[in-house]
């Protein structure tokens, strides 16, 4: 990634959070950076190729923050990813941002390549919790008699759900993660309590 990369991916996720999908225009995009409107269009032919990279720009920072979970242990692990899952980029514009992933997530069916994103983003949340369940049936943490592809499945599932409802009426995160914190402690930990905050 390059200086000018970096620098019109934080304007698209700025003007994003700002405007919405729907109402996003490059106009926006650029009174968010340094750069012109014409200088936009240089680098990217239209908006959506905008937003094409934007999404991929956050996949790959997203594997790079998962990379390296705080945690020693399994569940200290699994914990870490599902609270870096929901937790703020930026608090202040965060509950914007996730109204406006909801609309582009909405786009799946009608958008090949959105779609395509989409589904490369649930593969990789979907392949570390996995793996680190199976780690956790290795160490003894986690109960031997789980399938960690479904229970990886569950998950994913789960916390697509969550980040919807609260978007879509405004369900408390917290009252959901302890929900999912109750599932992990009663079906997948050998023993103990584990704790989920968002703060």
């Amino acid at each position: 990634m390059n200086e000018t990369t970096d620098e019109l991916m934080d304007a698209t996720y700025a003007a994003l959070c700002k405007h919405g999908y729907a109402s996003l225009r490059m106009q926006d995009i650029a009174d968010e950076s340094s750069k012109s409107k014409s200088t936009l269009h240089y680098y990217y032919d239209s908006k959506q190729d905008l937003l094409y990279s934007l999404f991929d720009y956050l996949q790959r920072s997203f594997a790079e923050r998962i990379a390296g979970l705080e945690g020693d242990t399994p569940d200290e692990q699994l914990v870490a990813l599902i609270e870096t899952y929901l937790a703020p980029r930026n608090e202040e514009t965060f509950q914007r941002f996730r109204t406006a992933l909801l609309e582009i997530k909405a786009q799946g069916p009608y958008d090949d390549r959105f779609r395509s994103e989409l589904a490369d983003f649930d593969r990789l949340l979907h392949y570390r919790f996995q793996s680190i369940l199976e780690r956790g049936q290795e160490a003894g943490t986690f109960r031997d008699e789980i399938d960690p592809d479904q229970t990886a499945d569950f998950i994913v599932t789960v916390l697509n759900g969550v980040q919807t409802r609260h978007v879509a009426v405004g369900h408390p995160l917290e009252r959901s993660c302890e929900t999912l914190e109750t599932y992990i402690s009663e079906h997948v930990l050998v023993s103990d309590r584990v704790e989920v905050s968002v703060e």
